[in-house]
């Protein structure tokens, strides 16, 4: 009997952790590193132009962004097997890529047989998480009304983080690839809804909250 592959992309602005992932995910039978992206955009063309059953994805990258484009490839591949591997664990940053759409996420500090079985788990319809996301998830429990960020969405989430960053509407507008009117328009919303009077306070807001 032939057990197909699992058919894995990766995306990860590293050239060496790409290597090392592909290296690693090789070694395993039923598995095949079918491409490897250092850009989100190119990852996003290529997998809607070829097949893949799993996409391993940083969420810091050049390109829309990894929150951006889990929510472009849940729209457009509802059958592609997201799985984020990040440094990241901030409890909003997790929140909102699962809220985007990824069916696993472990972080780049937990032991490297944890992403094979990550890839096989995300296969089987199951949700991996790493012990250190699980547990920045239950910091969240009923906090939600207490830090306006955990109400906001995925695209939301993005332009606050890159306001908070400094930099400017027409910046974001040009990252994102939307008008400078939607990111000035993200502005003021956002600035209302969380309570920010101005950059500096967004600043010092994400800063308090571990989103920066």
């Amino acid at each position: 009997m032939v057990t197909e592959c699992i058919r894995v992309a990766i995306a990860d602005d590293h050239a060496v952790v790409r290597t090392g992932y592909r290296r690693l995910l090789e070694l395993e039978a039923g598995i095949e590193v079918v491409a490897e992206f250092g850009d989100t955009d190119v990852a996003y063309g290529w997998l809607t132009r070829h097949e893949a059953d799993v996409l391993i994805l940083d969420l810091s990258m050049p390109g829309r962004g990894g929150l951006e484009t889990l929510h472009r490839l849940g729209s457009r591949l509802p059958g592609l097997r997201v799985l984020v591997f990040s440094m990241h664990d901030s409890p909003a940053l997790v929140a909102q890529a699962l809220k985007a759409g990824a069916c696993g996420y472990l972080t780049k500090s937990s032991p490297p047989d944890t992403l094979v079985d990550a890839v096989r788990l995300v296969m089987r319809g199951e949700r991996p998480l790493s012990d250190d996301v699980r547990d920045a998830l239950g910091q969240i429990g009923g906090r939600r009304a207490e830090v306006p960020h955990l109400g906001l969405s995925p695209r939301e989430f993005d332009v606050f983080r890159l306001l908070a960053q400094g930099q400017q509407v027409d910046e974001i507008a040009g990252q994102l690839f939307l008008s400078v009117k939607t990111v000035a328009n993200y502005q003021t919303m956002l600035r209302k809804k969380m309570g920010l009077g101005n950059a500096l306070e967004m600043h010092r807001y994400a800063r308090e909250h571990g989103l920066i």
